[in-house]
């Protein structure tokens, strides 16, 4: 009884093993997508007991994270409409979990190349929330967490096409928000209506 027990939970065919090697991308989806760590778990949460009883379904995929992440994503979305409020996205801690002095004990970067770093980190962070939602999700699935516009199109359930000029748009309003931010020198007055590259 206990090999059946054991089979059933943590074998091959187990939702475990179907959603295990997943999870570590899921979370990090969600802790980017909500920008906090307790709706990041309760996003997973979420989503581990909305497919739990579609193993089935899972079984069938031929590549289940871009359906994981979709379905992800919804629950995200109902959460936010939910909640009425728009979500923060906070600057990503260091990747190396390092504080300064052990940064230039080591001959790391000095505190100045440090601050300079977060600095960056926060004009982007800032910039990328002002992005409206839908902008928003298609930045962070595609240039942060690495998708590419054909699992978008699975995730976000739009062509190929409209994904391309949506993220052109994002992309050229975080460049606009980023150099305003920076003083980058404005247009002259009747060069107003005039995008630059």
């Amino acid at each position: 009884m206990l090999r059946l027990w054991n089979r059933l939970v943590h074998g091959p065919d187990s939702f475990e093993a179907l959603v295990g090697p997943h999870l570590d991308h899921l979370y990090r989806l969600a802790w980017r997508l909500s920008g906090s760590t307790a709706d990041a778990e309760d996003l997973v949460q979420d989503l581990l007991i909305k497919v739990y009883p579609r193993q089935a379904e899972i079984r069938e995929l031929d590549a289940a994270r871009p359906w994981l992440a979709r379905v992800l994503y919804r629950l995200y979305v109902d959460r936010w409409r939910r909640a009425g409020r728009s979500p923060l996205v906070e600057a990503a801690p260091d990747e190396e979990g390092e504080d300064i002095i052990d940064a230039t004990a080591d001959g790391g970067p000095g505190p100045e190349a440090t601050a300079d770093r977060e600095q960056e980190r926060d004009r982007l962070a800032a910039a990328v929330e002002a992005l409206n939602a839908d902008q928003r999700a298609l930045v962070i699935l595609h240039d942060v967490e690495g998708y590419t516009l054909a699992e978008l199109e699975t995730v976000l359930e739009a062509p190929v096409g409209t994904l391309k000029s949506r993220l052109h748009r994002a992309r050229a309003h975080l460049r606009r928000a980023l150099e305003a931010d920076a003083g980058a020198p404005m247009e002259p007055p009747g060069d107003a209506g005039r995008v630059t590259r």
